[in-house]
């Protein structure tokens, strides 16, 4: 599931990194919806607190870091299937994001992301006027 290669090699070419914690990096499963008004994204990251998350917004280009705490380091498990990590994703988005009017939430390990078009690139109606 980690795409540490990747998404070292997307770093490279990136301003903006991500402080690494422990090395590895989970690509975050997410959902974007587009309404008239706004995009919506919703990525799960699992274990992680509204605290340790960071998002931004720069040049048409969407970045999120979450960090994810370990959990106990001394435990023995029977089975370990559930991995621990941060999770890193960019997106590119055109600019029509009204970037002073995103909003962020974090609750049960969904981040929501609503991402406001701007006023210019909304779709109008135009009234037609006859004779």
């Amino acid at each position: 599931m980690a795409n540490n290669a990747v998404v070292q090699k997307k770093q490279e070419h990136q301003a903006t990194k991500p402080e690494l914690t422990r090395g590895i990096f989970y690509t975050p499963r997410v959902d974007i919806l587009e309404t008239e008004d706004e995009l919506v994204l919703y990525a799960d990251v699992p274990g992680v607190k509204p605290e340790n998350v960071d998002v931004r917004y720069e040049n048409g280009e969407l970045t999120l870091h979450a960090r994810c705490s370990p959990r106990q380091q001394e435990t023995e498990y029977a089975l370990c299937e559930y991995g621990v990590g941060d999770f890193y994703r960019a997106f590119t988005l055109d600019e029509g994001i009204d970037a002073g009017k995103i909003s962020a939430e974090l609750k049960n390990g969904v981040l929501t992301l609503h991402l406001p078009k701007a006023e210019a690139v909304k779709p109008r109606r135009i009234a037609v006027k006859g004779q």
